[in-house]
Order: structure tokens, then sequence, then C-alpha cells
């Protein structure tokens, strides 16, 4: 039986408000939770038991998945003290059944790829790896570690972000999916922080170990911050990725309890909650609104994120903005990009205009 880790312990900060009090792999994308999209792809690829090692708000991942009727085995590994990459996947290691020799699939709990998990298993078993790690190409790699290989896929070294063009030797990064042999999984140290990218990928790299990369060009991106997890919630919808949860692409996911005005206009894969109201000639665009959301009439919702119980008034205007669950915007807002709003926070009619005459200050109850 092929066993998985993910690894779902993080805060999610750069998510708040959203994250207050979900956890970011529990947070909606495409219409249900984030965490359901990679349980369905690992089952896609035989994986018949899953640990979660989780941490921040551990109870809510088995209340989650208390109903789960699917054929798999799900097992939650808890860490008390934050333990890191390399510890948490040592906690979870604790509770897999599978034989000593078995290969175990590591996810991040918050990277999006069109990876095909069964390649990089196939490669791992043909390579005889100690680890294979899924490596992406991007455009700009400046922004992370780079990770060169050679002509048979072995990984060079684990480098620091490049701070000068000649730094950047290699497009390739760590795209947070890996296959650890049980013998490298089990020698990471216990019961300590240990993080895999600074210290146990460098080691065993340094030790002659057979690490390998999956270099693929297929659909990637990290969710943690607003705007990223906008985009690939709506890339799911429209098909630039694939889920088994997503039978068809389409303009959008609007929820079968959900009331959207005939004279509304839902697209760039926008997703609609349930029991959510979109009013006449609203624009919802690319943007993720939540369960019993209701948006007045001419109101404008562009590449945001408006959380449940929430309501917007008529003939707002949101651009890249995470609006917070039970917050109440009054009508004639125009919220500056990249705004968050906290949980709850009520701002008057009038009270925002970034493009007007009107004063800027918010209310907050």
């Amino acid at each position: 039986m092929q066993e998985a880790i993910i690894l779902v312990g993080g805060k999610g900060t750069r998510l708040r408000p959203l994250t207050n009090h979900t956890p970011k792999p529990l947070l909606d994308v495409a219409g249900t939770s984030f965490i359901r999209h990679q349980v369905a792809k690992l089952m896609d690829a035989g994986v018949g038991h899953v640990v979660f090692a989780t941490s921040y708000l551990a109870d809510l991942f088995e209340e989650e998945f208390k109903d789960f009727a699917q054929d798999l085995d799900i097992s939650y590994a808890v860490e008390e003290v934050p333990l890191g990459t390399g510890g948490a996947i040592r906690n979870a290691g604790r509770l897999l059944r599978g034989p000593a020799g078995a290969p175990v699939l590591i996810l991040n709990g918050d990277i999006l790829s069109g990876v095909d998990l069964r390649a990089v298993l196939h490669q791992h078993r043909e390579r005889d790896a100690d680890v294979t790690l899924h490596l992406t190409r991007v455009p700009d790699p400046r922004a992370f570690g780079l990770v060169p290989t050679d002509g048979s896929d072995r990984v060079l070294a684990f480098l620091e972000k490049p701070k000068t063009p000649e730094e950047c030797v290699t497009d390739q990064i760590n795209a947070g999916c890996y296959v650890f042999s049980r013998s490298v999984l089990d020698a990471i140290p216990a019961d300590r922080e240990v993080s895999v990218e600074q210290e146990t990928f460098p080691q065993l790299v340094a030790q002659g170990r057979r690490v390998f990369g999956h270099t693929t060009e297929d659909y990637w991106r990290d969710l943690g911050t607003p705007l990223a997890f906008v985009h690939g919630s709506a890339d799911l919808v429209i098909g630039n990725v694939t889920s088994p949860l997503v039978k068809q692409p389409a303009e959008a996911l609007i929820h079968p309890t959900a009331v959207v005005d005939t004279t509304a206009r839902v697209t760039g894969g926008s997703t609609i909650g349930p029991h959510a109201v979109i009013g006449p000639r609203v624009v919802v665009d690319r943007s993720i609104v939540g369960a019993r959301v209701t948006v007045a009439e001419g109101a404008g919702i562009h590449e945001s994120v408006v959380d449940h119980d929430s309501s917007i008034g008529a003939d707002c205007l949101l651009r890249e903005v995470v609006v917070g669950c039970h917050a109440h915007i009054g009508a004639e807002n125009e919220l500056p990009a990249q705004l968050r709003l906290a949980c709850g926070i009520r701002i008057p009619s009038l009270g925002v205009r970034v493009s007007g005459t009107a004063t800027a200050c918010l209310t907050v109850h």
C-alpha cells in the first residue's frame, strides 16, 4: 500500500484574516477545502494511507474528515511544538504502516500543482533513489532557493536565494513534493526542529546519497498569499490545472443554493458559496465569495476574497481585497488593493474612496 504525508501544520499568517480560525489547507478552493483536492490527487496516485502532519488548530482536520467515506485510511500526527518540515515528517513517520523499504510520498499542504504523482514515484523506484524531489522551472528564480541537477537528474546542491544574476545558475526550484525512502525518513532527528531544505537535503547530497530531481514545467503555484490563493482557485475552476474534484472546466462555480441575479456577471473562475446572494448588476471576477455572503446591487469584486457571512453594499468596488468573516462594508466604498479587513469589521457607506473625494476613514465596531 502506498503511503503519504501531507504537511499541514503552518499558521498561514500571510493569508490572515482568513486563517485566524481556519488552517490554510481547510480554506475553500474551487468549492471545497484545498486539502480535499490534495487527498483526491493522492488517491488517484494509488495512495491508501495518508498521515496529516498537523499543529495549528489540529482538531479541525479530524472534524473535516470525520465522515470521509472514501477508500482511504487517515491518521493524524500532532506537533505540540514547531518541528520544522523535517521534524514534522519524522513525527508523522511514526504512524506509517508500510515496510521499511517502501517509499513515502510527501506533499506541502499549500502547493497547487499539476505534477503526475505516479510519474514521480515511478522515477524514484526506477533510480533506486534515497530522495526524489519534484522540481519546477520558474521564469524568475530570484525569490527561491535553487536546485541544480546534472544530466542524469541527480541533485548537485541546494542553493540559497540568488542575490545577483550570476548566482542564477538554474531556473529549477523545490516544488514542495518529495518521495523519501523510509531509511532517510527514519534517520531525521526526532523531537527537535529540522528543516529538510536547509539541513536534511544538503547533508544527503554532501554524503553522496542518491538524491534526484523530477523536473517538470507543469502548473505550479504556492497558495500562501491572497492573490495566489484566489488565482489558484480560479485556475482549478477554469481548468488551467486539474483536480479529480472539479469535473469539468467552467467560467464560474456557483453553489446550487446560491442566488445570483440574472443581470449579474460571475466570471474568471470565480466561486460563489452556499446560500450567497448576488444582486443585480454585480460583477464578480476571478474571486471567491463565501457562504451566506450578500453582495448588493452594482458592486464589483475583482481578484478578491469575501469570507463567509459578510455583506458588501451597493456600488462598492473591491480589487485584490480580503474581507474577513462577518464583516459589513457599506454602500459606495472603494477599497484599496491589498487591503485586508478583519473579521467583524464595519465600514460605513462612503467610508473609503481611494479615487474619489470622500475622506478615507474606517470605523471598527
